[in-house]
């Protein structure tokens, strides 16, 4: 495996330096607080349409302790149009958590933190302090799956995570995670396919009808002020009225709409 892995890392090194997108704004900052932003707005969500949310949001909310002086119905609305909203309440609140003080600079502190797991907490160790962590995202799991499992039926995450070790170049994690992921979503764009084959692995469901698309109609609704219960069957029709009152529900739930004099809104 010595060899292949000298392989691979010199084929990843030299795609990254011809093809890599090193104009990601993302990848102009080592400030923890926007690379946590960068990473929770793309978690299932696509480069080109996170990037002017992203320029956006942090032009609004620089520091954690802007973002935190805000209501949340602000952040749930410059988040609109994003999708997976329940991200943004986390993000919120996460700020809300660091406040004034140093941002967290060690994995455990960082998983401390609203909707930050594992990879996460990594990535942002990473990019924002070139630690030397190994993560595995669906880019970087397809760049490893297609050099050394190409025919493999099932690969997990531990498979994947062993090659990783082995091909970590100290001391470069942030160059070498932006390579990787470039290479990766470049395969992908080529047509290789190594989902299927991933242990774990769960397609996404599609948004049309989707529970998601409900989630974010009532959201939209309510960023333009509050609504009376009756306003649900307006906004995809009544034949998904029932889906829509869960959905108002699990919103409701979840602290990010508020019931107000027999209405509803946005937490102010």
């Amino acid at each position: 495996m010595i060899l292949k892995v000298a392989d691979f890392r010199k084929t990843v090194w030299a795609f990254y330096k011809n093809h890599g997108r090193h104009d990601l704004p993302w990848r102009k900052t080592r400030d923890p607080y926007r690379i946590l932003v960068s990473e929770v707005m793309l978690q299932q969500t696509q480069v080109e349409r996170v990037i002017p949310y992203y320029k956006e949001f942090t032009l609004k909310f620089p520091t954690p302790t802007r973002l935190a002086a805000v209501p949340l119905s602000a952040v749930l609305a410059a988040w609109q149009g994003l999708g997976y909203n329940r991200r943004a309440k986390m993000l919120w609140e996460a700020a809300r958590a660091v406040g004034k003080s140093t941002f967290p600079k060690h994995e455990e502190h960082l998983r401390a933190l609203a909707g930050v797991g594992p990879y996460t907490a990594r990535a942002v160790m990473a990019f924002a302090y070139n630690a030397d962590v190994i993560f595995i995202e669906t880019n970087i799991r397809t760049a490893v799956m297609h050099h050394f499992f190409p025919k493999k039926k099932k690969v997990s995450d531990a498979d994947i995570e062993a090659v990783l070790v082995k091909a970590f170049p100290k001391g470069r994690a942030r160059e070498w995670y932006s390579a990787l992921m470039d290479y990766g979503a470049y395969l992908k764009r080529s047509g290789v396919r190594t989902n299927a084959r991933a242990k774990g692995y769960t397609k996404q469901k599609a948004f049309e009808g989707s529970m998601r698309q409900a989630r974010g109609a009532i959201l939209r609704a309510l960023v333009a002020g509050p609504r009376k219960g009756a306003f649900l069957a307006q906004l995809l029709g009544h034949a998904r009225e029932v889906q829509m009152k869960s959905a108002l529900a699990s919103l409701t739930k979840e602290g990010i709409v508020e019931v107000s004099r027999g209405g509803f809104r946005l937490p102010v």
